[in-house]
């Protein structure tokens, strides 16, 4: 009866916004929920640490487990078989099984949420016709995602629903994100191949490249990237900086809640507040890079960090500590996509050169969480945080250094 014709185009971008918005939902409810499984599976915070590692490792396979089975059965079969793991998997953690249960299904979340991120960026960057607005309108759609999860957690506790509705309504979202790849028009060559889609999300570590800006690709290996500097300064700083990023937003609702001063529904919302000011930051960062210094960017973005960092573990006040986690997440924004650009002259033409600076910071967002996780059931979670302090002047040393070599990063 009703013949509309939809335009290939929409049927291939749609379902990847569409799909980044639930997955930036999804992020954020490990951290907002974690606080709840907690309580509830009666864990300890080395474990739940560990299970903040466990899903930061699986994304990390992401994109080594992508190629490998895109080259079996497909890009559109393999995206739609893994990014089903991002329902499954939350119906299993809201059964909380055994923690030995828990750590692989945490790890298969992860594996699908990397997937998501790997298709989305090559997608949307090679069907943008060269022009960076599409990429920047994806990661929006992430934060737009990252802003709702947490306000949703606290409309549902509120209501007195419980966590698990609220992993049961983003689950039931993951779905449909699931479906709309099924519904996808991908055609052959429509997007760039594995080869070309080295991870590297700024959301999380994983995408393209491309998306960064730094002109990584397919080309001739860079032979010399491991023997300049600027390769390790930058890899150590993100390595530094992703590791206090998975731990802001796995570990601070947990954080506030156990000083006491403000509910867990103020402490959910504030992670909202976040996000709000990293979309602020990134709009800021677009419009700064084009004016200043990349390399004097981040080390002035990493001195901002550190003050409102020192800010928010001084205080109990609850307005400083609001004004404080604002300011961090501003900062916060665009420290890894620019420190991955402060590095692209080194990485450039080397696929390798890219995914091994990838890999080293992605390792800081493992290792670090469970650290904060060990120390905390040692010394409580507010002694634990403290820890987050040698991120915070190692950012500061090594942008500062690398604003002095800014010559040789180009």
């Amino acid at each position: 009866m009703f013949n509309i014709k939809i335009p290939d185009r929409f049927r291939l971008l749609f379902p990847c916004y569409f799909a980044f918005f639930v997955s930036g939902a999804m992020v954020l409810l490990v951290g907002t929920t974690l606080p709840y499984i907690i309580e509830e599976a009666g864990i300890n915070y080395s474990v739940a640490g560990g299970l903040l590692s466990a899903f930061a490792i699986g994304n990390l396979l992401a994109s080594f487990v992508n190629p490998v089975i895109s080259r079996l059965i497909g890009r559109k079969r393999t995206i739609v078989m893994l990014s089903s793991l991002v329902p499954l998997s939350w119906f299993i953690v809201t059964l909380l099984p055994p923690v030995a249960v828990l750590y692989p299904v945490f790890v298969l979340l992860g594996i699908g949420r990397g997937s998501v991120s790997i298709i989305n960026n090559a997608v949307v960057n090679d069907n943008s016709d060269g022009k960076p607005a599409a990429l920047n309108l994806l990661h929006m759609t992430f934060a737009a995602g990252a802003l709702l999860s947490p306000l949703l957690t606290s409309l549902y506790i509120g209501a007195g629903f419980g966590w698990r509705a609220v992993a049961y309504t983003i689950a039931a979202a993951s779905v449909l994100a699931t479906a709309g790849y099924a519904w996808m028009k991908i055609t052959p060559g429509g997007y760039a191949g594995e080869e070309g889609t080295s991870a590297a999300d700024t959301e999380t570590g994983t995408g393209t490249g491309a998306e960064t800006g730094t002109g990584a690709g397919m080309g001739t290996e860079n032979a010399v990237y491991y023997k300049n500097p600027v390769f390790y300064i930058m890899g150590f700083l993100l390595f530094l900086y992703l590791g206090l990023e998975n731990c802001v937003n796995g570990w601070f609702v947990t954080y506030f809640k156990s000083m006491g001063i403000m509910s867990g529904t103020y402490a959910t919302n504030l992670v909202s507040v976040t996000w709000i000011m990293v979309m602020l930051g990134r709009l800021a960062t677009a419009k700064l890079s084009k004016v200043i210094d990349k390399n004097r960017l981040i080390f002035t973005y990493c001195i901002a960090t550190a003050a409102f960092f020192l800010l928010l573990i001084a205080t109990h006040n609850l307005y400083v500590i609001t004004f404080a986690i604002a300011g961090l997440g501003f900062f916060f924004a665009g420290i890894y996509p620019t420190g991955v650009s402060c590095a692209g002259s080194v990485l450039k033409g080397s696929d390798t050169a890219m995914s091994m600076l990838l890999a080293i910071a992605a390792l800081g967002g493992i290792i670090t969480p469970q650290i904060v996780g060990i120390l905390a059931d040692y010394s409580g979670m507010a002694a634990a945080i403290t820890v987050l302090l040698v991120n915070v002047a190692g950012m500061l040393i090594l942008s500062g250094v690398g604003m002095k070599k800014g010559g040789t990063s180009g």
